[in-house]
């Protein structure tokens, strides 16, 4: 046997020399401090000295470790990728995560990641791993699922760099695969929304023309009691709701809001509320069969995907209209306006997400610009003739 160094030690078994160092790791289990014999299989005798045997083991080690012999690995970084993941990063975004977030968030996880590599230790898992699995998840996933996958993959292993499981961070250049499903940009003419807005019943067009002109979202829509009406042009909105639940919260820090009521609207949130002899300040606006609040999925089910099958609509939803609704108003307001009609927290997301080009905008975007160059061009020609000398001036107008 050789004899134990700070550096490790050789061996020679037969004709082959060995090496041999110690790590100490912190069990993520029980946390507890403990020390692993590590075994590394070097050349043959015939080919290095004892000395060099020595050398090409603190390189290997190096090579394992990211470490010099000697130094100290905190953890365990043969962990399995699925414990991490369960034990030390969940718990650690949890408080970060409303509750019906994190549920979304975790079966996406489950799915997404945890489905592929859950068995794998963190250590033998690589950049090329990562990114081919990525590529899959773009041929049948949509494009913000793939971005989340990603977006995780990054987290997860910058907690566990961050935690001391690892040294080195295989996501660091994963990259988003450009053969990603392109995302649905649908948006309505006018046309259409008179049409949708013609075909239904009192109830759902009032519903539908509050969602469209204050650009509610489904959660405040459905939410909305009496009590949040002032009879006069302010609505507020001081609740959401949200897989069955009623929430005190919004999306966004900015969705629980008072918005402006156009006067013809009011008068008809008033007649609605005459039609209701059951419309108690608590009430819901727009109640369902059981005085409750309306489920989003089963509105859409009832009401809107009939709707769009009877108009010959590829898509009608509470997205698509308030899509519709953020780019048919680029010519009445400025981003800024869009942004705080939408109560988005990034004017980005108004502005790349909701916001689409209208061709005819553009067409007549692109005839103002060559007015214009050609205006500055004929200033140009005026004021030239103007500075010519008489007979010169006379001369060219003959």
């Amino acid at each position: 046997m050789g004899k134990s160094h700070q550096a490790g030690w050789v061996s020679l078994r037969g004709k082959q020399w060995f090496g041999y160092f110690r790590q100490r790791v912190l069990d993520p289990e029980t946390g507890e401090e403990r020390v692993k014999k590590v075994c590394i299989k070097l050349d043959l005798k015939s080919k290095m000295t004892k000395s060099q045997a020595r050398d090409a083991l603190r390189t290997e080690v190096t090579k394992q470790t990211g470490q010099n012999l000697g130094g100290r690995v905190l953890k365990d970084s043969s962990t399995a990728f699925g414990w991490f993941v369960r034990n030390r990063y969940f718990p650690l975004r949890e408080g970060d995560w409303r509750p019906e977030t994190a549920k979304v968030k975790k079966i996406q996880i489950e799915q997404d990641l945890l489905a592929k590599f859950e068995e794998y230790p963190l250590d033998s898992i690589d950049r090329f791993m990562l990114q081919t699995h990525v590529n899959e998840l773009a041929e049948r996933l949509s494009q913000d699922r793939v971005n989340q996958a990603r977006s995780y993959l990054k987290s997860i292993f910058d907690e566990a760099i961050e935690q001391e499981f690892l040294m080195k961070d295989p996501s660091r250049k994963l990259k988003i695969p450009k053969n990603l499903r392109p995302k649905d940009k649908q948006v309505l003419t006018w046309e259409q929304l008179w049409l949708a807005l013609q075909r239904t019943g009192r109830r759902d067009r009032l519903l539908l023309m509050l969602d469209m002109t204050e650009a509610l979202r489904p959660s405040e829509l459905f939410a909305l009691r009496w009590r949040s009406f002032d009879n006069v042009n302010t609505l507020s909105i001081t609740e959401t709701v949200y897989k069955g639940k009623i929430r005190p919260f919004g999306k966004t820090d900015g969705s629980l809001t008072d918005v402006h009521l156009p006067p013809g609207l009011a008068s008809e949130l008033r007649l609605w509320k005459k039609e209701n002899p059951k419309a108690s300040p608590d009430a819901f606006i727009f109640p369902n069969s059981r005085e409750g609040f309306m489920d989003t999925g089963n509105y859409r089910n009832r009401v809107l995907n009939p709707l769009a099958e009877r108009l010959g609509l590829p898509k009608l939803n509470f997205q698509v209209m308030r899509r519709t609704m953020a780019t048919q108003a680029q010519s009445m307001g400025s981003v800024k306006d869009i942004q705080a009609h939408r109560r988005h927290a990034k004017a980005d997301t108004t502005a790349n997400e909701y916001m689409q080009e209208l061709p005819e905008s553009v067409r007549k975007m692109v005839g103002e610009v060559y007015a214009m160059l050609t205006k500055g061009g004929e200033s140009q020609e005026s004021l030239s003739i103007c500075h010519k000398k008489p007979q010169t001036l006379v001369r060219s107008l003959l």
